[in-house]
Order: C-alpha cells, then structure tokens, then sequence
C-alpha cells in the first residue's frame, strides 16, 4: 500500500514575512530544524528570528502526498523562490527544472526539443544556394506561409537542405532563430552587401510580414550543387513545404549519413 502520509513544509520570517525554507517529510519533521545546531544560512536565519523575541512561522503546503509526490512539489517550490531560499540542495528532480537565470533565452529540452529537419532551399530570386552555402545560412519568407516555417526552427536543431532537382546539398547546425532580413549581419553587415547571386533577396524588406527572414546556420558538411547528394528510385523524402521533420524518414536518414559522412542524432543531441 502507498504511504501517503508526507507533506511538504515552509518556514517563514515573521519580520518580513519571507519564505527562507522548504523541505518534506512526515511526522515532526517539520520542527527538527528548530533543534539543528550546525552553521548553515537556516539555521542562521532561524536564530536572527529568534534573538528579536519571535519563532520562525512554520506552515504545510501539501499533505496527504507520496514520498515521490512530496519530493516533485518540494523542488518546484525551492526552484520557483530560486537563490533567495537557504536550502543547501535543490532536492529531487532538479534535473527536470529549468536552470536559474535562463528565463530570458530558449532553452533545448524546455521551450523546444532539438530535432532534424529537411530544409527547401527554394531558390529564386530571393534566394540561393551559392549565397547560403557562402555565408553559412538558409533562408524563407515573401509571405507568411513561408515566414512562420523557418521561424519554427530554433537554436540547436539540425537542418538537411535540399535542391530542386539536384538532391541534397548539406547538412548544419541552427546558431539563431531566423531574423527578418534587415535584422541580420554577417561580419557586421547585411547580406546585399556581399554580391549575392539572389538578385533581390533584400525586396519587401520594410514589411515584416513579407520579408526574407534569414537563419543562421553551421555548415557541418555542405557542397557545391554541382555536388549534390541524390539517388533515383530509392524513396528519399522531398516536400514542397519550406521545413519538415525526418523523425519518419529512415531511409533518408541513412542515405544523409552515409553521403555526408554524418550522425544526425548525435548532432542534434
């Protein structure tokens, strides 16, 4: 039978009202630290409460939990209040949570999972692969449609271009999430400065919802298209749309390997 008889606890200043602890358990666990004697930041805490005449305000949050449940909630709880609690350890399942002070970038495994990805190069006049190839990048938009594709992919992931009628002709690494067109530099300047073979990459540029939206890529292994990587008759995957998963292509998966001299999953883990 399950023991549902832990809870998790908090320790609060009453000066200020400042939760300072958390931790779980069952029985009297909760008032053992009043009786701890070592130098810890509670326990030092504890006695400032106490030489102002006051006792710390000792609360349960959740009761009735499992020893696992207890565990989870006690760590959410320490994460949330981050570095302004005295525990010395951040409990169980800390490797489940966020690290501290991250909130203001993506994360890979919390706001996104790495993955493969088949990538359109599309050329036309807005774009080409001798550009991308050049200047380590690959690139969407002229529309919404195409825009919101190559937004999807982030920092971390790995994409496999490909060319029409040639086969594929890289495989790299996302550095950043795509940019609109006058958001991007390479060595310090935009890509119209570069003589791109793209004639008019930079056209719809002062309107974001058609603009070339360009993704900063590392080439692990590209080649010129007169170097293509393609096979007839063998079910290899293309699509018309700009960005699609090879989660469900294992024989595309292996021919990339194979022709690149890659690990896909490694790369993208």
């Amino acid at each position: 039978m399950t023991d549902h008889s832990y809870y998790v606890y908090v320790y609060i200043d009453p000066r200020n009202y400042e939760e300072f602890y958390y931790g779980k358990g069952k029985g009297s666990r909760r008032f053992a630290h009043l009786a701890d004697d070592s130098d810890s930041e509670k326990v030092t805490r504890i006695r400032a409460i106490r030489a102002e005449g006051l006792s710390p305000i000792i609360r349960t949050v959740a009761a009735g939990l499992t020893e696992a449940e207890a565990h989870l909630i006690e760590t959410t709880l320490i994460w949330k209040l981050g570095k302004s609690l005295t525990n010395k350890a951040a409990g169980h399942f800390v490797s489940l949570f966020r690290p501290h002070n991250t909130l203001h970038r993506e994360l890979s495994a919390f706001d996104f999972q790495n993955g493969i990805y088949y990538v359109n190069v599309g050329e036309g006049a807005h774009r080409n692969w001798d550009d991308c190839h050049r200047l380590g990048f690959l690139s969407a938009g002229q529309g919404p449609q195409w825009r919101d594709q190559i937004l999807d992919l982030a920092e971390g992931d790995i994409v496999v271009p490909y060319l029409k009628r040639k086969g594929y002709v890289g495989v790299g690494k996302v550095l950043a999430r795509a940019v609109p067109y006058l958001d991007f530099r390479h060595e310090g300047r935009l890509l119209g400065d570069f003589n791109l073979a793209a004639p008019h990459m930079s056209e719809n540029s002062d309107d974001l919802a058609n603009s070339e939206y360009i993704l900063r890529v590392e080439w692990v292994a590209a080649v010129p298209r007169s170097e293509a990587k393609w096979q007839s008759n063998s079910g290899l995957f293309t699509t018309q749309l700009v960005r699609a998963s090879l989660d469900r292509q294992p024989t595309t998966v292996a021919f990339i390997e194979k022709a690149f001299g890659v690990r896909l999953q490694e790369l993208a883990t």
